[in-house]
C-alpha cells in the first residue's frame, strides 16, 4: 500500500559538541516513496541519513522502520542498504565479487549468491562485467555496481548519498533515469540526499527541504517550487524573483499590491493575508514575458533595460533594471531570443497569478 509508512522519525536530535546537526527533526515516509532531503551545504542532511542508516547516534528522537524501533540498532542489523557518495566498492574485488560480498560474509550458499548477483547485474544492466575491477568501471558503471551492491539483501529502505555528485553533466542524467526505473520496477522505498534542487525536483515523490538541521517545507516537486512556504525555499528551490508591497483586496479572487515599481494586478485566494498587509510577492524568471521597446498597454507592465545576457543552450537569461531593481527573466529556445541584448530598452510583462509570502520573520538566509 503506497500510503503505508514505511520509515517514521521521531523528534530526531544530533549534536557534535556545540552544533546542532539535526534538530527535532520529525518524517513520516511512505512504502514505495522515493523522498529526497535537499539543502545548502551543512544544514544535517548526511548526518539524517547516517542516523538512519545506523552510522550515527541520535542524541534524542527515534527511528522507525516498519513499525520496528531500530533508533539503538547498529547498520549490519537494520534493514536499510546504504549507497554512499564515493561508491566504497573495494578495489580487489571484481564486480560480481562486490555486488555478492554482503550474502557471502552472512554465509549465504553459493549458488543462492551466484543467482543474486547474476539477477542484480541483469537488473542494472551490467551483465558481461562480472570478473572486471572497480579501476576498469566508468563512473556510471561503479555507481550500479553499488546500487546492486545496496540491493543484494534486499533493504525495506534504500539510502542513498550523493550519489552522482561525482558523475559529469549528461551521465548523472541518465543515472537519474536509473535510479527511479530501479525504485518503481522494484516499489523501493529510498531516501535520498542531494544538494542539487533540480535533481531532487526531476527524481521525488516528494522533497523535503533542510535548514540549521530543521525540515522548511515538504511537498511534491510542484508544490515546493510554485508554492515555498517561506523565502529561504523560494530561493533555494529554482530562481525567484522578489517584490515587496502592499495589499489591497478589490474583487472575490482579484486583488492590487502597491510595490516601488508600480501597482500590480494579481489573481489570487488570500485566506491568509488581510488588506493592508504588507506581502512578498515570488515572481519565477520563466513565467514574465519580455518585449523589445516601450509598450504600456496592459496590466502588470514594466519598463526596463537589459544589463546583461546569460546564454546557456536551452535558455537565455536575462538581468533587466527596472528602477534600480533587478529581474531575472529567462526566455526559452533561444533561438527566437537573441534579438534581445545588452542596453536594449524592453517591456516586462509580470504574471497576475505569482506566490504570496506573508511579510513576516523568515530563517535566517
Amino acid at each position: 500500500m503506497p500510503d503505508q509508512p514505511m520509515l517514521r522519525l521521531e523528534g530526531l536530535t544530533r549534536r557534535f559538541g556545540p552544533v546542532t546537526a539535526v534538530h527535532q527533526l520529525t518524517a513520516v515516509i511512505c512504502r514505495g516513496e522515493l523522498v529526497s532531503f535537499v539543502g545548502p551545504s551543512g544544514c544535517g542532511k548526511t548526518s539524517l541519513l547516517r542516523l538512519i542508516g545506523g552510522f550515527l547516534r541520535p542524541d534524542a528522537g527515534s527511528v522507525v522502520l516498519d513499525g520496528e524501533d531500530i533508533t539503538g540498532l547498529p547498520p549490519n542489523q537494520r534493514a536499510t542498504a546504504m549507497v554512499f557518495q564515493n561508491y566504497a566498492l573495494f578495489p580487489h574485488l571484481t564486480v560480481a565479487e562486490n555486488v555478492g560480498y554482503a550474502l557471502a560474509i552472512r554465509k549465504r550458499p553459493k549458488a543462492e549468491v551466484a543467482r543474486r548477483v547474476d539477477e542484480l547485474l541483469t537488473l542494472v544492466q551490467l551483465r558481461g562485467l562480472e570478473r572486471r575491477r572497480p579501476a576498469q568501471l566508468s563512473g556510471g558503471q561503479q555507481q550500479r555496481v553499488a546500487l546492486a551492491r545496496a540491493l543484494s539483501l534486499q533493504p525495506k529502505v534504500l539510502l542513498l548519498d550523493e550519489p552522482l555528485s561525482n558523475l559529469d553533466a549528461n551521465l548523472r542524467i541518465q543515472m537519474r533515469t536509473e535510479i527511479t526505473r530501479l525504485q518503481r520496477e522494484l516499489t523501493l522505498t529510498v531516501v535520498f540526499v542531494t544538494h542539487d534542487q533540480e535533481e531532487a525536483m526531476s527524481i521525488s515523490d516528494r522533497i523535503m527541504v533542510m535548514h540549521q538541521g530543521r525540515i522548511l517545507q515538504a511537498g511534491t516537486p510542484a508544490e515546493i517550487y510554485e508554492r515555498p512556504a517561506v523565502e529561504f525555499v523560494a530561493r533555494f528551490v529554482g530562481t525567484a524573483n522578489f517584490l515587496t508591497g502592499v495589499l489591497s483586496n478589490g474583487t472575490p479572487g482579484e486583488a492590487t499590491v502597491t510595490t516601488r515599481l508600480g501597482t500590480l494586478k494579481i489573481r489570487a485566494d488570500l485566506p491568509r493575508v488581510k488588506s493592508g498587509n504588507q506581502v512578498r510577492l515570488v515572481v519565477r524568471p520563466e513565467s514574465i514575458r519580455l518585449h523589445l521597446g516601450v509598450d504600456g498597454a496592459g496590466p502588470n507592465r514594466l519598463a526596463g533595460r537589459i544589463e546583461r545576457t546569460t546564454y546557456t543552450g536551452a535558455l537565455l537569461r536575462c538581468t533587466v533594471d527596472v528602477a534600480g531593481t533587478r529581474l531575472t527573466v529567462d526566455l526559452y529556445d533561444p533561438r527566437h531570443a537573441r534579438a534581445f541584448r545588452p542596453g536594449d530598452t524592453v517591456t516586462l510583462a509580470l504574471p497576475d497569478d505569482p506566490h504570496i509570502l506573508p511579510e513576516s520573520g523568515d530563517v535566517e538566509q
